[in-house]
């Protein structure tokens, strides 16, 4: 599964930083794969998409604060739990029920963004 933050969000940012996969960004903020991981140029992500680490993207929002999900590990690898939810203040961060995703392609996500 994947992390995703409502729109009881009220933009704190306190789970910016608490993420170790640079997956949380700020209401109207531009990202990449890149931003805070190890990767560059082309990747292949979990689902077999491919693309440019370094490409810059729309934000999500310019609401509240959002998670990217193919960056999102739920801190697999990092975390016993995800850092984000322990910070919001609102318990806006919440599992996207519609994605299964297991341990392993969690784990696997985390080799793919840190080596």
């Amino acid at each position: 599964m994947a992390l995703f933050i409502n729109e009881d969000c009220i933009a704190c940012d306190a789970c910016v930083s608490e993420c170790p996969n640079t997956a949380i960004y700020s209401p109207d903020e531009e990202w990449s794969f890149a931003d805070g991981t190890n990767v560059s140029g082309e990747i292949t992500l979990t689902n077999g998409t491919t693309v440019d680490a370094d490409e810059m993207n729309e934000p999500q929002s310019d609401e509240f604060t959002f998670i990217i999900a193919d960056k999102c590990t739920e801190c697999k690898g990092f975390n016993d739990e995800p850092a984000c939810v322990d910070v919001c203040p609102t318990d806006s961060i919440h599992v996207m029920e519609d994605r299964d995703e297991d341990e392993a392609t969690l784990l696997k996500r985390k080799e793919i963004l840190h080596g």
